[in-house]
């Protein structure tokens, strides 16, 4: 899936944690669903959307810095009609393009995503059951649907070799004990699950994707419920099931709904890897330490001072002034990034996942037969943890 350049690009920052080898885009902060568990329609909803000019001039800078991956989010990608271009701006120029979708696009939208070179595709699902899933977008009614339509389209037109396919599930106490029949239902189709604990803050501080919803953090009579979920996906992992998850990401998953330090972070001094292997970009292109946080100055990655700015010293003090007091997050991308590059087992893993050992594919999937995989799962006879 990586070319030449990347994969060495990659090897320098396994060695010396000083290549932005990752980096997330949100692309823009319209979205069609109002998800109750994200906030990030707020969050970015005061800065306007680079256009593709800018863009470009963004991808030759990351080039220049040696990014290797590019997470294409938003709010919903697809709500930019210029989404190909964007892809193949980046993609022409060597950089692997990640996306990051609700699901909610036409055939024609995400065939012409994969013929710009998008062959990399998160979709978010969070449950098997169709009304459960439409209750956690904003109450869109068959946005589950629509979700497993996405899928059965990529299936047939992604490449199965050089292609990589993910469910986002976010663990909330209302699908605590859907999470099992997710990734059952992702192996048997040939996608990795990836989990993302529920993260939520308070009015008084507000944050990219926390929801201001606090009745969505776990209780404590809960917590021994989430780790028997935490100790049966390891199980299921080593079983053969495809969860993307690292054991030490798993861990930390424990002590963030506990609000417990997290430890991901712990060999680089108890701060994460932004700037140094990874950070965010606004929609309007600006630089930002990750989607919690923007620094005070405003720097644009498509500024032909760029590469410069962002090697300086004064710039590095600025994002450390930020990243040392930050708590730590368990967005997925972040802390595995970091994982990746600091801890030896998660290292192999990564390199059996995506060069070494590629899963073998199934694909392609009707919608049809995508239901009848999901109803199948959801009606097997086994203790499921009890959802609140």
């Amino acid at each position: 899936m990586f070319s030449k350049s990347s994969t060495k690009n990659l090897i320098k920052a396994a060695l010396f944690k000083n290549t932005p080898v990752y980096v997330q885009f949100y692309i823009t902060a319209r979205c069609n669903l109002t998800c109750n568990q994200c906030n990030i329609i707020y969050s970015n909803s005061d800065v306007r959307e680079c256009n593709i000019d800018e863009i470009k001039k963004m991808a030759d800078n990351f080039v220049e810095l040696g990014v290797v991956m590019v997470l294409l989010t938003g709010g919903e990608p697809f709500a930019r009609k210029d989404l190909p271009e964007i892809i193949y701006a980046f993609e022409s120029r060597g950089i692997h393009v990640r996306m990051q979708t609700n699901g909610f696009a036409s055939d024609e939208q995400i065939i012409s995503a994969i013929e710009s070179g998008g062959r990399d595709i998160s979709i978010s699902l969070d449950t098997l059951n169709r009304t459960k899933q439409d209750y956690i977008n904003g109450g869109f009614i068959k946005s589950w649907d629509q979700a497993l339509r996405a899928i059965s389209t990529y299936t047939k037109y992604l490449p199965i070799k050089n292609s990589f396919a993910s469910l986002g599930c976010v663990l909330q106490p209302n699908n605590i004990g859907d999470i099992e029949d997710v990734i059952k239902f992702g192996t048997q189709i040939s996608w990795f699950t990836s989990l993302v604990p529920i993260h939520t803050t308070k009015h008084s501080k507000p944050r990219g994707f926390r929801t201001f919803d606090t009745s969505l953090d776990f209780e404590k009579k809960q917590f021994e419920n989430v780790d028997f979920l935490i100790e049966r996906v390891r199980k299921m992992k080593k079983e053969g099931y495809l969860l993307y998850d690292s054991d030490q990401y798993l861990d930390d998953i424990k002590r963030f709904i506990r609000k417990e330090p997290i430890t991901w972070r712990k060999k680089n001094s108890g701060i994460c890897d932004s700037p140094n292997l990874y950070f965010a970009v606004l929609p309007n292109g600006q630089f930002a330490p990750c989607c919690d946080f923007r620094i005070k100055e405003d720097i644009f990655t498509f500024s032909e001072n760029f590469v410069q700015v962002y090697k300086s010293k004064v710039f590095k003090k600025d994002v450390q002034e930020i990243t040392s007091s930050c708590e730590g997050c368990m967005y997925g991308s972040y802390p595995e990034m970091t994982i990746s590059m600091r801890y030896l087992d998660a290292k192999f893993e990564r390199f059996k996942t995506f060069i070494s050992s590629p899963i073998d594919k199934n694909w392609p999937h009707s919608y049809d037969d995508l239901t009848s995989v999901a109803e199948k799962i959801v009606n097997e006879e086994r203790n499921r943890l009890e959802n609140r």
